[in-house]
């Protein structure tokens, strides 16, 4: 099976686990399709495609049409593509839930689009602190200077001005699941995601487990060291 799944934000609450409230994000995750297979003979490597959601079938291009007639499933509105390690099968059209995929405890990076804020100032988009408020500073929230004289004599590239705020791939690592509720198809997440409510996310298993699991090992030695 393999270690992802596409899932919809729908929100933030918060967990008590003992006396502590937890913020988490909630995740609905409804059953993923496999819809198609990537292998080394034919692709140069091995993945899957999952797919979610539905799709009017009068607006199903013909390929995707294709596709999704060879699998067995109906069309569905979000495609996404995961690795398959060796050792790991999928069938095509073979159903996947989110808690065939992940248990509590685990680490998962979560990707999805930010929220796009449009054409934004300086101030909002690169956290300027601006000038000073008083009556008789000419400027507030301008962006100030942004030469340097007849040396250069131009603006240098990526520098930080008014422009297109958000609407970005972003991934947030080493994300706990706090709970799954299976009944409901809702995965909990500490923390929180990209994008706003409804925005579709793609789940995965961690990169981070193995760094973590190296520094535990390198705090163990320095208190074994230190006794």
């Amino acid at each position: 099976m393999p270690k992802g799944i596409i899932g919809k934000k729908i929100g933030m609450t918060r967990v008590f686990v003992g006396d502590k409230a937890i913020p988490v994000t909630v995740i609905q995750v409804e059953p993923n399709y496999v819809v198609n297979i990537r292998t080394p003979e034919k692709d140069g490597y091995s993945a899957v495609v999952l797919g979610a959601g539905s799709r009017k079938e009068k607006r199903t291009p013909k390929p995707l049409k294709a596709i999704f007639e060879k699998a067995g499933v109906k069309p569905l509105k979000t495609l996404a593509e995961f690795p398959l390690k060796e050792g790991e099968e999928v069938q095509l059209g073979q159903e996947v839930k989110v808690e065939d995929v992940f248990e509590k405890g685990d680490l998962v990076d979560v990707t999805g689009k930010s929220k796009g804020r449009g054409f934004a100032s300086a101030m909002k988009r690169w956290d300027f602190s601006g000038f000073k408020k008083s009556h008789g500073s000419r400027y507030h929230r301008a962006v100030g200077s942004i030469g340097a004289c007849s040396d250069p004599g131009r603006v240098w590239k990526t520098k930080r001005m008014p422009g297109h705020y958000g609407n970005e791939t972003i991934t947030v690592q080493g994300l706990e699941v706090v709970d799954i509720i299976p009944e409901k198809n809702v995965i909990l997440v500490k923390g929180s995601v990209p994008g706003h409510t409804n925005t579709v996310l793609k789940i995965k298993a961690s990169v981070i487990p193995n760094r973590r699991k190296g520094k535990r090992k390198l705090e163990r030695a320095k208190a074994t060291y230190a006794s």
